[in-house]
Formats: C-alpha cells, structure tokens, sequence
C-alpha cells in the first residue's frame, strides 16, 4: 500500500492556475482583436493615401496645365497679344 497524503494546497494552485490559463485566453483573444482592428486601420489607410496621392497627381497635372496656358515661356517665339480697348474707357 502506497503512503499517499493530500497535499493541502493542491487544489487551490489548481484553481489558480485555471484562472490564470483563462485570463490567458481573454488576453490573447483581446489581443488577436486589437491586431485585426490595426489591420482594419492599415487598409484604410493604406486607401487614403492612395486617393490623396491620385489628387496630387491631378493637382500636379492641373498646375502644369495652367502654367502652360496662362504663362507661356519666355523663350516664346510667339510675342504676347495686346489687349485692346475697343471701347472708350469710362475711368477717364
């Protein structure tokens, strides 16, 4: 016969080793949550930045193409028209 004697404490390291272990996986689980939200924000981001960066292109190509018209090159063989006042000035 084998001389057994309940160790005392057992079952209360037992239990907190459960509590630990659960604690454990609320953790991980609020965890795996916060980083699926992060990716959540990455991806929004990630297309913000992409629509921002089709609006500067848009922007940069609006800039070039007023530049072009309205302020021809200097080197232009072409000389600038003179605006003319076909109609007597009412400021005289």
């Amino acid at each position: 016969m084998l001389n057994w004697r309940r160790d005392p404490g057992y079952e209360q390291r037992l239990q907190k080793l459960r509590l630990e272990t659960e604690q454990s996986r609320e953790r991980t689980k609020q965890i795996e949550n916060e980083i699926l939200q992060v990716r959540k924000d990455r991806e929004q981001i990630e297309k913000e930045i992409e629509q921002l960066r089709r609006e500067n292109a848009r922007e940069k190509a609006l800039s070039a193409l007023i530049r072009q018209r309205c302020f021809p090159p200097e080197c232009s063989s072409i000389p600038p028209q003179a605006i003319e006042n076909d109609c007597g000035s009412s400021w005289s």
